[in-house]
């Protein structure tokens, strides 16, 4: 057992405790973020805030630029998210889930890309190039970036993003150090699955509560 724990968690040795203490507090509210979102609840967003602010000043302290960019990006979208969200269809109930139309899967595409060139171009002007680590985390920003912006959107479709960013931050994560959040992905993945298949059960049926 020893042997294991020194394993998962060696990476946290020369980690100052505040470092730790801060993404536990990330992950937690990153996890209920989720699990709201599953859930179709307003909540997703002021606990994804809480998550992602903390996220941000975490990455840039470990020069994790593609990541920093994502949480920062998280952060603008979850304001978005939140604005949208609360719009209705009628007098009692709000915009339902609904699938991408083919403009939305076109605009998914030039978000991806999109977002690759720039984080491709914000290593290279800060010369934070570092082997295959770097070209994966250009990936997932530009994974997960589509999937944020569907999910603002309320679109199902967005599981199917965060379920292949989950599953390739999962070992990514533990390899640069970051023990506690690559648990976190692993979570996320299972989540992701759940809430695919919620939202699949509840498309096209408008809500008379956010908070259910």
């Amino acid at each position: 057992m020893s042997l294991i724990f020194d394993w998962l968690f060696s990476e946290y040795e020369n980690t100052p405790t505040h470092f730790i203490v801060l993404e536990v507090i990330a992950i937690v509210f990153g996890f209920l973020s989720v699990l709201f979102s599953k859930k179709d609840n307003i909540l997703v967003f002021p606990t994804g805030i809480v998550s992602t602010l903390i996220f941000v000043y975490i990455l840039y302290q470990y020069s994790l630029l593609g990541d920093m960019m994502i949480n920062a990006y998280y952060f603008i979208m979850s304001i978005y998210g939140w604005y949208i969200w609360t719009r209705k269809v009628d007098n009692s109930h709000f915009i339902p889930i609904e699938k991408a139309s083919r403009k939305e899967n076109l605009q998914s595409i030039y978000i991806f890309v999109a977002t690759a060139i720039f984080v491709c171009v914000v290593y290279e002007v800060f010369e934070k190039w570092d082997g295959w680590v770097t070209y994966v985390d250009v990936l997932t920003t530009a994974i997960f970036f589509v999937g944020m912006w569907l999910m603002a959107k309320k679109r199902l479709e967005n599981w199917i993003y965060w379920i292949i960013g989950d599953l390739i931050s999962i070992p990514l994560y533990y390899y640069k150090g970051l023990t506690f959040t690559s648990f976190q992905y692993i979570l996320f993945t299972i989540i992701a699955v759940y809430g695919f298949l919620e939202w699949k059960k509840n498309l096209n049926k408008p809500k008379a509560s956010l908070l259910k």
